[in-house]
């Protein structure tokens, strides 16, 4: 089958001309096996992955249907339980024979290849190494720290891997302990979503399920990879598809998830028959572009409107929206030639795509970070609220906004309670229940975090898992200030860069990973987690654990709870260690609406709907409506570039998730072997005087006192907007400033960082 012209990638670039999925997911798949060397019993491991009774991935937050695949795992799924199940060890052996100024120059894959982390662990600086102690060790000496720290210089952060149960506690923890500091990965990514949405629909999350993509007749995407960052995805966009349901994209690169698929689990399709075309059209929007690109859709309905009616939802937008008026006036007046400059777009195909959206009865819009990710990607998300809006495509069957999240349970962390935002937590009950007086003061976001760092007001660091250190923007002003911390700690599976940047006092706890038993394998040691589509799902773990002293993260929590504070008849560390079927029913008390019968409902099939009121057009915003915001500007770049300049977009490679590195290959892109690349289209080659595998350096054009440079990057010519250019996180992340943000949520703006190069 033909590709159209405008869905193939350019002969002058380096591309895969492969479907996403197919065999070359398997090859994939294969290739870490070699990397992580499993032990025995992997496979019987996988095949009970997102299926009711085991364990949910640990990759991406894409829901688990009701009735799973015989396969209910993809790729990047497999790669992370397959790493996770290494036989490999980084046993206190290894750390005789490392000093961590040695590790300090290791790569992140050659870090976490070291193996499972079997004992916990104190650092002795004398030796400049971690050395083995007891789990009574470390949780009185991490406790007599915290001790002699103020709580409000301390910060205990969250990855998105750690179960509801485990995220209950760990907040409780902190504000039994006296703070509100509570970042997570999702201030790095989807913060904007929970602000920007809550701002404009009264709900922090999206108001999609499932099903929806069943019945929607047409798809918008924004700034998502899905092939890469949730494959499961492309199962049911294949189905929407296959029944005739148009997909459109709008993304810088063309990624080839989102142009076309070839089931693994279709024999069909991986022998004679042709991949399924997923995108009808794919529009190369450059960096900052979609408020423009939006607005052009939005513009040409008004358009249509006021030359035919028909097109806009009336009834919908007198009943429940305000704002109007003003949107209307703003998108009759604004110029098509800046629209056109500003997206990179011809008004010629954001026409079309406006027919076409105007004769859809039931649309969906998805994005990810590349909307997310801007100083003005509030303004994104509230740009695509106001298309859906338009034609009431928010809160009913088939149509809505639904944000595809990251990691696993990031976005149910948020939802009891990991939250800076005292505001977004039921403070009265937790004090009801625990006979405490909680903290009211707004807490650190993770800009405010490293913030803290840099500048000696945060002494005290504590990590519920993840890589902080290298997930962080402005990395290369950072690294030396970790040495000024009183305390870290880490609570962790394997080895990342986090944990060899230490303070005075600095501690590395090795717990279990999801598909581990804990203890036993009945309901009472099951877990649970949220995903994208705001269903909640049970987890029970069955492998062996990877060293006998290994504990899972609510006994972590626990022992350091315990050993922190006061005495208390209605903390029961022990007896939620024990018995995880009480923390859920803590947990229904705290948050009744959306957990109600959590114990009952916890193995439903397809996870229980923990709800969402803008689905039932109830709209929970300030003016108890659903808001048009009218843009003040149409890039969400914090300036507009100059003609020449640069655009940095970050991506994940197809041999990673977040900050984990599996191995070196970006199959999906056609690049192989080193991450040290930076992506140009040829014509800005051309410009730029640059060649093919030059090596040049990148540095940031922001003028705030410091220079930020990476160099030694090989120049790969690549199918990229004007002004575009790409690199890889968490490599670049140095160039990244800690003040170059969205202005409401703080997320770092990864996809929008204006930069040079030199030669």
């Amino acid at each position: 089958m033909d590709e159209p012209k405008e869905l193939r990638q350019r002969d002058d670039t380096v591309r895969y001309d492969h479907p996403a999925g197919g065999w070359g997911s398997l090859r994939g798949i294969a290739q870490v096996i070699g990397e992580a060397r499993p032990s025995p019993g992997a496979l019987d491991t996988l095949m009970r992955q997102n299926k009711p009774g085991g364990h949910m991935c640990t990759s991406c937050a894409w829901t688990k249907p009701a009735k799973p695949h015989a396969f209910e795992f993809c790729e990047n799924g497999a790669k992370a339980t397959l790493w996770d199940l290494t036989r490999d060890r980084c046993d206190p052996g290894f750390f005789e024979r490392h000093t961590l100024t040695e590790l300090r120059s290791w790569t992140d894959h050659a870090l976490e290849k070291a193996g499972r982390l079997t004992h916990p662990l104190r650092y002795d600086a004398a030796r400049d190494r971690y050395l083995p102690c007891s789990w009574d060790e470390a949780f009185e000496g991490i406790a007599a720290e915290l001790h002699r720290l103020p709580p409000e210089q301390t910060v205990f952060y969250t990855s998105g891997r750690a179960s509801l149960e485990a995220a209950f506690l760990f907040q409780l923890y902190a504000r039994l302990y006296g703070h509100n500091n509570l970042p997570d990965s999702s201030n790095m990514c989807h913060e904007t979503t929970s602000v920007g949405l809550k701002k404009v629909i009264g709900s922090s999350v999206g108001t999609c399920v499932l099903s929806d993509f069943d019945h929607c007749d047409l798809i918008l995407f924004f700034g998502q990879n899905t092939g890469t960052n949730s494959p499961r995805f492309l199962h049911p966009l294949k189905s929407a598809v296959d029944r005739g349901c148009r997909i459109i994209t709008f993304n810088p690169l063309r990624e080839r998830g989102l142009v076309e698929f070839a089931d693994p689990q279709n024999p069909a399709q991986m022998t004679v028959a042709d991949p399924t075309r997923i995108s009808q059209k794919y529009l190369q929007v450059r960096p900052g572009g979609d408020i423009a690109a939006m607005a052009g859709l939005c513009k040409r309905l008004f358009e249509m409107e006021d030359t035919r009616g028909g097109v806009l939802d009336h009834e919908f937008l007198q009943q429940h929206c305000t704002g109007m008026d003003a949107f209307a006036s703003a998108m009759r007046e604004a110029s098509w030639d800046e629209i056109e400059k500003v997206s990179g777009l011809r008004r010629v195909d954001l026409e079309e795509v406006a027919e076409i959206y105007a004769t859809s009865e039931r649309v969906v819009g998805i994005y990810g970070m590349g909307l997310t990710q801007h100083v003005h990607g509030w303004l994104n998300v509230a740009m695509l609220v106001n298309l859906l809006l338009l034609r009431g495509n928010i809160g009913r069957e088939g149509a809505g906004v639904s944000p595809v999240r990251g990691h696993s349970n990031v976005q149910g962390q948020r939802t009891v309670g990991i939250s800076e935002k005292p505001e977004l937590v039921p403070l009265d009950k937790l004090a009801e229940m625990f006979d405490f007086t909680p903290p009211r003061e707004t807490g650190r976001t993770t800009v405010e975090a490293v913030e803290g760092l840099l500048d000696g007001s945060v002494k005290g660091f504590v990590s519920l898992g993840g890589n902080f250190a290298r997930a962080i923007p402005d990395q290369g002003r950072s690294d030396s200030a970790w040495s000024g911390l009183d305390l870290s700690v880490n609570v962790a599976t394997k080895l990342n860069r986090s944990h060899v940047l230490v303070g005075r006092s600095a501690w590395l706890l090795p717990c279990l990973v999801r598909s581990e038993r804990d203890g036993d394998t009945s309901p009472r040691r099951a877990v649970s987690m949220e995903d994208s589509l705001s269903h909640v799902h049970g987890s029970v773990g069955r492998r062996a654990p990877a060293a006998p002293d290994l504990r899972s993260e609510i006994a972590i929590i626990g022992g350091l709870a315990k050993a922190t504070l006061a005495a208390n008849p209605k903390l029961r560390w022990d007896d939620w260690t024990d018995d995880h079927g009480l923390i859920r029913d803590l947990i229904a008390e705290a948050f009744p609406d959306m957990f109600h019968d959590f114990n009952a409902r916890l193995f439903t099939p397809g996870g229980f709907y923990r709800g969402n009121p803008a689905r039932d057009r109830e709209w929970k915003t300030e003016s108890g409506r659903a808001e048009l915001t009218t843009p003040e500007f149409l890039c969400a770049l914090g300036e507009t570039p100059e003609p020449g300049g640069l655009t940095l977009v970050t991506l994940r490679s197809n041999d990673q998730f977040n900050t984990t590195i599996y191995g070196f290959s970006d199959r999906l892109r056609g690049i192989e072997g080193g991450r040290e690349v930076v992506l140009i289209n040829p014509e800005d080659m051309q410009r730029l005087g640059l060649a093919a595998d030059q090596r040049v350096t990148l540095e940031s054009t922001v003028e705030d006192g410091t220079a930020r440079r990476i160099g030694g990057l090989r120049v790969v010519p690549y199918d990229l907007p004007d002004g575009c250019v790409a690199a890889y996180y968490p490599e670049v992340n140095p160039l990244v400033p800690l003040s170059y943000h969205d202005k409401l949520s703080k997320t770092p703006a990864y996809k929008g960082v204006p930069v040079r190069i030199v030669t």
